[in-house]
């Protein structure tokens, strides 16, 4: 029997390699897989890719924790990352805030890591590529 599985898939606009160095280092990303526009076994179609977009990223994906994190450089330049957050947990106040000051290396804190009534550790910010993050200590 096959299960439900729901994952994001975020577009770095010609930013998806540098990004997922970026996670690797700030949150233990794991790359699975990377896939450039060069190497598919279909070309793609004319007019579809922006001019130097042939070597970025068609499809990548990576481990965070126990979640797969999909992504792509899309087909032109630009990042729209608008409307949601990416909600990162961690089991320790430590472990959360080093994870929290390592995404706004380069990015804005919004809220920072604090206490709150459900959590010992809660902040918010915007990494360097304009993505939003809710880190939090699970209890």
């Amino acid at each position: 029997m096959t299960k439900t599985v729901l994952n994001s898939y975020l577009f770095f606009g010609g930013r998806c390699e540098e990004a997922l160095a970026f996670y690797g280092q700030a949150i233990g990303a794991q790359i699975d897989m990377v896939v450039h526009y060069k190497d598919s076994p279909e070309p793609t179609p004319p007019g579809m890719l922006a001019p130097g977009f042939e070597n970025k990223v068609m499809h990548a994906s990576c481990r965070i924790g126990d979640s797969v994190l999909m992504a792509s450089d899309g087909c032109g330049p630009g990042a729209n990352f608008s409307g949601f957050s990416m909600s990162l947990t961690l089991p320790t106040l430590a472990e959360a805030e080093k994870a929290f000051n390592a995404l706004a290396d380069g990015g804005k804190i919004t809220m920072p890591m604090a206490k709150t009534f459900w959590s010992p550790g809660f902040g918010m910010l915007t990494d360097r590529f304009g993505l939003d993050w809710m880190v939090t200590v699970t209890h």
